[in-house]
């Protein structure tokens, strides 16, 4: 029963430090992302050297995403059904039995492109189970007032580990031996999963008690009618969906645009990717700033509009250093995006609907990732490796400047005025 608060009472101030269940979640997101940091590097390189077709090669990316397209909507149904916990730790363990299925493929020299491609897509299945379970527990462990504060700590680790570290140690990995780094992020996976296993605490999604038993299609359904009605978030979800399919249209042929017009070898590919990284860790650090600085509208619009413009220049320019520069200073806004985007949906969406929902906005966002990887490999196949990155920055900018009248700081103010309150456990 609610009590209210009379004359005199002391209000509790929330928390200013983030807990140890946080920090436990923390460990074990690190752990597993320095592994697929390491495979960042180390898959498109092994893929490479099974087929020099370019379609071919962004295939792998098309395999790895397209499960947020098929699979994402009854992932976020599953998810409000079940412990977050217990799903992610358990999901966790199928990717490092998956990952090992390659590291074995890689050291008995029997592999092809299309078991690859299998491989990923079942590892990409899970992934959509275990993203969605991870942002819808994080309400459940975190303050709301300091949700933008753990994101950013989770996204800066992320960058250190998947992008910075990892592609490196990946590429040296890959030249001393090819099933070297797929071991690897196997153990990461299973570490990781022992300590997701033991966080102590309910994580189980609030349900009314009159909750009649459903289907996961009306789940679903239930998901698809509140983000609709939400036109903040049905924006933002359109708007990623635009930047994701586009920024995926040249990321899905990189490793031979860097091997190829870069002139990069392939020991320095991970170097190369670390250095793009550098951006995402100050981002990650101070994410949260930049958006108190420039306000959450202004803070969003230039980070989609920077997006937008690098890979342009990238592709008329093509050359290491300069790409180098030009990424990891877009990787900054890329990771200013995800914070605010990310604390937003936290914020906002009901914790009883909140896997159903964000399954629906990561459907529309990350589920178009297949779409630009297999438009990408098409045109660098009918073109040039370049022409992708222009492409994709001319479409990006149209979006942007679409989506720029929704996403008002008087509608985010608004939005999250009206959400419902939550409690951590």
């Amino acid at each position: 029963m609610t009590e209210v608060a009379e004359a005199g009472d002391q209000v509790a101030e929330p928390p200013r430090k983030l807990p140890g269940a946080y920090w436990r979640l923390w460990t074990a997101s690190t752990v597993s992302n320095l592994g697929d940091g390491v495979d960042a590097a180390a898959l498109p390189l092994f893929a490479a050297t099974l087929t020099r077709d370019p379609r071919l090669v962004a295939g792998l990316n098309v395999a790895f995403t397209l499960p947020w397209l098929l699979f994402a909507l009854p992932a976020g149904a599953i998810v409000d059904r079940l412990d977050r916990r217990r799903v992610m730790w358990r999901v966790n363990v199928m990717r490092g039995l998956l990952v090992g299925v390659i590291a074995l493929l890689a050291l008995r020299g029997d592999a092809s492109i299309w078991l690859l491609y299998a491989i990923a897509m079942a590892i990409g299945v899970c992934e959509t189970l275990f993203d969605n379970a991870a942002q819808a527990i994080m309400p459940a462990i975190v303050h709301p007032n300091l949700l933008e504060s753990a994101n950013g700590k989770q996204y800066a680790a992320e960058t250190v580990t998947n992008q910075f570290a990892g592609p490196p140690a990946g590429s040296f990995l890959f030249a001393f031996a090819l099933s070297a780094p797929f071991w690897f992020d196997a153990g990461s996976f299973f570490f990781s999963a022992l300590l997701i296993a033991t966080l102590a605490g309910n994580f189980r999604p609030r349900r009314a008690v009159t909750d009649a038993p459903r289907s996961i299609r009306g789940d679903i359904k239930e998901g698809l009618r509140w983000l609709r009605g939400h036109r903040l978030l049905r924006t933002l979800a359109l708007l990623l969906g635009v930047l994701n399919l586009t920024g995926s249209m040249a990321n899905s042929t990189f490793v031979l645009f860097a091997l190829e017009e870069l002139g990069v070898s392939e020991r320095l590919f991970g170097v190369l990717l670390a250095g793009m990284a550098v951006g995402g860790v100050v981002g990650g650090l101070i994410g949260g700033r930049i958006a108190a600085f420039l306000g959450q509208s202004r803070a969003l619009l230039t980070a989609a509009v920077i997006t937008a413009i690098v890979p342009m220049i990238v592709g008329i320019v093509a050359e290491p250093i300069s790409t180098m520069v030009l990424m990891s200073f877009s990787s900054v806004f890329v990771v200013v995006w995800n914070i605010i985007t990310v604390s937003l949906r936290q914020q906002i969406i009901p914790d009883e609907l909140f896997g159903r929902v964000n399954s629906v906005y990561r459907f529309f966002g990350t589920g178009m990732i297949p779409l630009g990887a297999l438009a990408g490999g098409f045109l660098a196949k009918g073109f040039n490796l370049r022409t992708p990155w222009i492409v994709s920055g001319i479409v990006a900018l149209i979006a942007v400047a679409i989506a720029a009248p929704v996403l008002t700081q008087k509608n985010i103010d608004a939005a999250r005025a009206a959400a419902p309150k939550r409690s951590t456990s």
